[in-house]
């Protein structure tokens, strides 16, 4: 069992690795969003991806989304935390909150979306696109430090950068949005399809611009929530490697199946499936197509 943990804005490494060493590792599908971060944790090995590269380099829509996760999968992770800074649709869901999400709506469109295509076809299921193994994991962890959070969301995924006009933050409310954000979509997709056990913890820094007693989302405000949130993610991250550390998967296969979702999905046919891309899947998808 391997760890990877993606750090959105505001988290840009993992304090108290053992034998830290960052390294860069090669992807056929391109350059990742920087070097990655390799250590252990209480025994435990993680490999740590700063999703906007150290120094916050690169833009959502400019994230190599395919390279970071198959690079991940390279490296031998088997279960994804994803940390995301997000803006909030409910009242409730106030500025340093940790929302752990179960569902996604995706307007993204601009991003390559699936590690398959033209060649390979598959088709994976994004019913339910957490692993519900993690976001037990999750809620465990934060409920045992005392991180304001709350079980269960729907993630909007916008394009961006720009933030929502007034209209747009309006009508995903209307939609029972409960949070937006701009980079856990193709990233939740590509991690199903790379076989990974995936869970997002969105970390609520604004309202957006919906609520009429608070200002509209700016980056200043933003950085200022980052910065107290950033600190809660680090301890949420190591109290889950605690859990791990103990026994808590118990090197049993995902319950859910996350890790077997391929077996359903390839449909082209043997003869009919193109050997290039057969070549830039070894890793992502080398389980099934080996066999």
């Amino acid at each position: 069992m391997k760890l990877g943990v993606i750090g959105g804005s505001g988290v840009y490494d993992i304090d108290g690795l053992e034998k830290a060493e960052w390294r860069q590792v090669e992807s056929p599908w391109g350059h990742t969003s920087d070097e990655m971060l390799f250590g252990r944790l209480q025994g435990v090995e993680v490999v740590f991806l700063p999703r906007h590269g150290r120094g916050h380099s690169l833009s959502p829509s400019g994230i190599n989304y395919r390279a970071n996760i198959d690079a991940l999968k390279r490296s031998g992770v088997t279960d994804i935390l994803s940390v995301s800074a997000c803006g909030s649709f409910r009242e409730a869901l106030a500025p340093g909150t940790f929302v752990i999400v179960d569902q996604f709506i995706d307007r993204t469109f601009a991003r390559e979306k699936s590690f398959f295509g033209n060649g390979l076809v598959a088709h994976v299921s994004m019913a339910k696109p957490v692993c519900g193994r993690l976001g037990d994991m999750l809620e465990k962890g934060a409920a045992e430090i005392g991180i304001p959070y709350t079980r269960g969301g729907t993630y909007l995924a916008m394009e961006g950068p720009q933030f929502s006009s007034l209209a747009e933050s309006n009508m995903y409310r209307a939609w029972d949005c409960d949070v937006i954000g701009m980079t856990n979509m193709p990233e939740a997709k590509l991690a199903r399809e790379a076989e990974i056990c995936f869970a997002t913890v969105a970390m609520v820094t604004d309202y957006d611009c919906w609520h009429p007693h608070h200002d509209d989302v700016d980056v200043a405000s933003v950085i200022a929530v980052l910065q107290r949130n950033a600190k809660h993610a680090g301890d949420l991250v190591k109290q889950v490697v605690g859990q791990i550390a103990g026994g808590a998967l118990h090197g049993a296969a995902c319950p859910q199946g996350c890790d077997r979702v391929l077996d359903t999905a390839l449909i082209t046919a043997p003869e009919k499936r193109d050997a290039k891309l057969l070549a830039k899947l070894d890793a992502v998808a080398g389980r099934v197509l080996k066999g």
